[in-house]
């Protein structure tokens, strides 16, 4: 029984993209990272809780299908913001976010970063 469990698992691996925007923030590689954590001995696995792991199966099945988006339909492919679905992915994607951080940061830590060859928490100590 753990190797058809073992399989469908990596089925689903197979088949959940990965967004290559989210660098080490995307679910498909936590998944799969998980998944080798879990099946360490792969078909030879032993499951201590197989409902548990049937059940946690399931519902990554419900997440990769859309099936809450489907039966649940939107009027409207934007929030109550008017942001789209495209726009929300750009502004989440690794390199945005980063740029988003250093625009935030104040023009002495910039100086600082700068000129300095070790990170300013190094200095405090």
């Amino acid at each position: 029984m753990a190797a058809t469990r073992y399989r469908r698992f990596l089925k689903l691996c197979e088949e959940w993209p990965v967004e290559e925007t989210k660098r080490q923030r995307d679910l498909g590689v936590f998944l799969r990272q998980r998944v080798a954590q879990a099946f360490r001995e792969g078909e030879n696995t032993q499951i201590a809780d197989p409902e548990t792991c049937d059940r946690m199966y399931e519902s990554l099945v419900r997440i990769h299908t859309n099936y809450y988006k489907n039966k649940y339909p939107r009027l409207k492919d934007t929030s109550f913001t008017g942001v789209t679905v495209e726009d929300c992915k750009m502004i989440l994607a690794t390199d945005v976010l980063k740029q988003m951080e250093d625009m935030k940061k104040g023009t002495w830590k910039k100086l600082r970063e700068k000129f300095y060859a070790k990170k300013p928490e190094e200095d405090a100590k």
